[in-house]
Order: C-alpha cells, then sequence, then structure tokens
C-alpha cells in the first residue's frame, strides 16, 4: 500500500547544527497529524530547505 504525499510548504532556512534534530523533532512529534518533515541543501551556498509533507 503506497502512500501519497503532498508538499504543503517549502521553505529555505540557513544552515544550523540543530536543524537537523528540529526536524527529528517535528517527525515524531506530528506524526500522528500526518506530516511529514523533510530537510534537503538547497541550491543556494549556506542554506538548506525545509518541506512540509501532507500524507494521505
Amino acid at each position: 500500500m503506497d502512500r501519497e504525499h503532498a508538499i504543503i510548504a517549502i521553505q529555505e532556512v540557513d544552515a544550523s547544527p540543530d536543524l537537523y534534530l528540529l526536524i527529528d523533532f517535528l517527525n515524531r512529534t506530528l506524526k500522528h497529524k500526518e506530516l511529514i518533515f523533510g530537510l534537503s541543501k538547497a541550491s543556494t551556498e549556506g542554506k538548506y530547505r525545509v518541506t512540509v509533507y501532507k500524507t494521505e
């Protein structure tokens, strides 16, 4: 059974060592709300992209 993930928000933020901790915290805390948070490097130097997904 495949789940679809709809993107509901994308935001670029400055790089920080705590970003991974924050994304992990949000994923564990809001899983029951069917939200997933992703973190990837942005094309801009020193920036990361935070993506919020809604699972269906």
